[in-house]
């Protein structure tokens, strides 16, 4: 269980760096998107090659890992938009959200008990985004993309715990990216459509970017995160992935500088975010205990 819990808090700090390379790769959310699934699927190729892992399943078991591709991938184009419309700031904090979702969605799909704490606490993160919602009127467009973000994320969670019980993580991974990849090939034209950009390619330093994006922040992470849902709960894994606001507030604040950017209102509801994350890890650690 220590194990697990290790793998997850890594997959936590590289997660800190995602809205980094959001907003540090000059290409729109989409496009972020395609690149980011599309070189991930190749270095899990190449890392089940070198680590001789069997991929030896049905095709109807690779279209069901495939499918949860589709939600890794619809959340990350929502939360890069949400980044991009507003920052890097509200598009992490908006991702705590994705505990509220888990607590209704887990019993509605898994047909578990509805856990009336979950939702208390979970009220608590939704009211501090509320605040930042109602008092500061520049980040509305933002705040409604991170939460649809957090939504598709709380899906994937749920379905990915399943997954994990059956197939190896690189396995699971390489399909979801492959997945993810194929979805958005399909979508992608009429997405530059409504949202036509001047070039599909990547320069220099978005290529650069991209790499170290798919490598460590996804296929390092991801397969940690996978590994890390074997012995832990959905939900305990989503209530830890809170903390990745934390992580990624201070690399903004010290590389964008964006705490003069944000008023009040975001600091007040950034508290009952917190306040939200600290109670939750409390009663599951006394629950434990």
């Amino acid at each position: 269980m220590k194990n697990s819990y290790l793998k997850l808090h890594i997959a936590v700090i590289l997660s800190g760096f995602t809205g980094i390379f959001g907003k540090l790769i000059s290409l729109n959310e989409g496009l972020l998107v395609w690149y980011r699934t599309f070189f991930s699927a190749i270095i899990l190729f190449f890392l089940l090659k070198l680590t001789q892992t069997s991929v030896a399943i049905t095709i109807r078991e690779k279209l069901k890992i495939s499918r949860s591709g589709i939600f890794i991938a619809i959340h990350w184009v929502f939360f890069y938009a949400s980044i991009k419309y507003s920052n890097i700031s509200i598009g992490v904090v908006c991702y705590c959200l994705t505990s509220f979702f888990t607590a209704i969605f887990d019993p509605l799909l898994n047909r578990n008990k509805f856990v009336f704490s979950q939702f208390i606490f979970s009220g608590i993160t939704l009211l501090g985004i509320s605040l930042i919602f109602k008092f500061d009127s520049s980040y509305h467009t933002g705040i409604m993309l991170g939460c649809i973000s957090s939504a598709f994320a709380a899906l994937y969670t749920i379905y990915n715990e399943r997954l994990v019980k059956t197939y190896d993580s690189k396995v699971i991974n390489y399909y979801q990216m492959t997945g993810g990849t194929i979805s958005l090939t399909i979508l992608l034209p009429f997405y530059l459509f409504l949202f036509p950009v001047n070039s599909l390619i990547p320069n220099e330093r978005d290529f650069f970017y991209l790499l170290l994006l798919s490598s460590f922040c996804t296929v390092a992470l991801y397969v940690l995160f996978a590994e890390a849902l074997k012995k832990t709960p959905a939900y305990t894994t989503n209530l830890t992935f809170n903390l990745e606001p934390i992580y990624a507030i201070i690399l903004a604040f010290i590389f964008f500088n964006e705490g003069k950017e944000m008023g009040k209102p975001f600091y007040v509801g950034l508290f009952f975010v917190f306040a939200s994350v600290i109670l939750q890890t409390i009663i599951s650690f006394n629950k434990k205990k």
